[in-house]
């Protein structure tokens, strides 16, 4: 029910946003990435593309300098989180959830292990997350990892409205995000 709705208030500014993808930069408007779900299964996970085409399929803290990627447009993307919108597709359609653990890229081998072997791998990706809101971009993956743990064992609908409470905080500061 979320989804729909977030889906409905957000009619109108997906078209401004698609609007702006399209005249700040060449290319489709939506980025789909193969990303790693629940039990390991993949899927294919759009994004508002706030990246120049041609950018290299790795995780953004691996580019270097990602601001020669990143489109003018895609850095007011980015710092307001509005490229995950897209998302409410791939929980409406069942591969995510609000929140979980975020999808690692396919090529994210190590992170997709570790999941695996620690159990986290059994949750439905999510929009949002614990380690999140306790970094995003920032936090190394051990730490990454012990987060995913902590909301593996702690799962409950208060700790998600929470999570979802202190995504909104964190968003509305652009606390943690690379661009």
């Amino acid at each position: 029910m979320i989804a729909v709705s977030a889906a409905v208030i957000f009619a109108v500014p997906y078209v401004v946003i698609m609007a702006g993808v399209r005249l700040s930069s060449p290319g489709p408007v939506l980025y789909w990435s193969r990303r790693a779900g629940r039990q390991g299964q993949f899927f294919m996970m759009p994004k508002f593309r706030s990246m120049r085409i041609g950018t290299p399929e790795i995780a953004t803290d691996k580019l270097g300098d990602a601001s020669t990627y990143i489109t003018p447009f895609g850095s007011f993307l980015r710092r307001t989180s509005l490229d995950e919108l897209p998302q409410i597709y791939s929980v409406l359609r069942g591969d995510m959830s609000i929140v979980g653990p975020r999808p690692a890229l396919h090529n994210q081998h190590e992170l997709i292990a570790q999941r695996a072997a620690l159990g986290i791998d059994q949750l439905r990706p999510g929009v949002t997350g614990w380690a999140q809101i306790n970094g995003r971009d920032e936090i190394a993956l051990q730490d990454k990892l012990q987060f995913d743990g902590e909301y593996l064992a702690r799962q409950s609908l208060f700790f998600d409205l929470k999570i979802i409470l202190l995504t909104v905080v964190a968003v509305v500061r652009s606390r943690g995000v690379s661009h």
